[in-house]
């Protein structure tokens, strides 16, 4: 039996921590070596209603938004055997960098997605727990498209399902004792993997209207 025990309520202190994360050196709010223009910042319309922000400063970098249940009061984790469902506008800017990740003690990262407009119709799903990923192409995968994400974290096995089909089942798992905070975010690309953003552009945006945990009981 599967139960709901997780329903993001992005406006939320007690769940989400803004402009923040130990997934950057010293929490931030810098990067570079990741090759992100990511300045994070804690201001609520960066990411509090569920759209996620970034606006061009005049020294180069981005004021990003980031949410993470990472040092929040309830400090939500999800665990092995637990699914995931998102409800995601991907972005149209070239240089966005749209994710929701997972994130605990420099380590325990499954990507539930990561997406750059410039491979307009691909998906990078990623378990770095067990060395496992994907580049899923799919025409459902579109700037500015909406899509339904699910991922369930098996032990043995981590299911990616995309608009309710599944697309990646790495057989590689995370094991029985994974667990780790929840991270959505974006970040601006620097240019070394994927293209910087348009000198003319100065704000891109992604939006999660819903995401959503549940646990075999």
């Amino acid at each position: 039996m599967t139960d709901l025990c997780f329903t993001a309520d992005f406006a939320s202190p007690r769940q989400w921590v803004a402009g923040r994360s130990w997934a950057y050196p010293d929490g931030g709010p810098v990067n570079p070596d990741d090759n992100k223009l990511d300045h994070l910042v804690p201001d609520p319309a960066y990411s509090r209603d569920g759209t996620f922000r970034a606006t061009r400063r005049a020294d180069g970098l981005w004021d990003t938004g980031l949410l993470t249940t990472e040092g929040s009061e309830e400090g939500f984790m999800v665990r092995a055997g637990d699914r995931l469902d998102a409800r995601v506008r991907l972005p149209v800017e070239a240089g966005a960098w749209p994710a929701i990740w997972t994130w605990r003690d420099g380590d325990q990262e499954i990507d539930v997605f990561e997406y750059h407009p410039d491979n307009p119709d691909l998906l990078e799903l990623s378990n770095h727990v067990r060395r496992a990923h994907r580049y899923h192409r799919d025409e459902a995968v579109r700037p500015g498209g909406w899509i339904d994400l699910s991922v369930r974290f098996g032990a043995g096995n981590v299911v990616w399902s995309l608009n309710g089909g599944p697309v990646f089942a790495d057989r590689r798992g995370v094991g029985r004792d994974w667990h780790a905070y929840l991270i959505v975010n974006l970040s601006v690309c620097a240019g070394r993997y994927h293209p910087a953003p348009d000198p003319d552009v100065t704000e891109m945006s992604f939006e999660v209207s819903a995401l959503s945990v549940y646990r075999e009981t």
